[in-house]
């Protein structure tokens, strides 16, 4: 199973690679507890360890590609991708998140998304 959902935040493509992958700026913009690094191979939690993965991929200020499962996942179930575009236009940055690989129990984390990440991060970043 894979969802695109794209969203615009009125941030920089710097600011939000930044925060993203750093445990002050992650807990800040979204409100759930991490552990997260910018470090390819790192493994990271988020949102209070509901989240787990590791960092895959990561071209500074424009695409980050991580493994990522929560605790919800069966033991047996691989790991999903996500994959996030940033663009910058016109004063504020275009998310694209991919999200891939997922169970085909997995269609509610596009709304998760939303809820507990961009509604957040755009409250956060105004």
């Amino acid at each position: 199973m894979k969802f695109t959902v794209k969203v615009k935040i009125k941030a920089s493509a710097k600011e939000i690679y930044n925060h993203w992958l750093s445990s002050e700026g992650h807990t800040k913009m979204t409100g759930g507890a991490a552990e997260i690094t910018n470090v390819i191979g790192d493994r990271f939690t988020a949102w209070d360890g509901y989240i787990e993965g590791k960092n895959l991929e990561l071209e500074p200020n424009r695409r980050i590609l991580q493994a990522w499962r929560t605790s919800q996942f069966l033991p047996h179930e691989a790991d999903s991708h996500i994959e996030i575009l940033l663009e910058e236009t016109g004063g504020q940055t275009e998310i694209t998140l991919i999200h891939s690989n997922l169970p085909e129990s997995g269609g509610h984390y596009e709304q998760g998304w939303d809820n507990h990440y961009f509604q957040p991060m755009k409250t956060y970043f105004s």
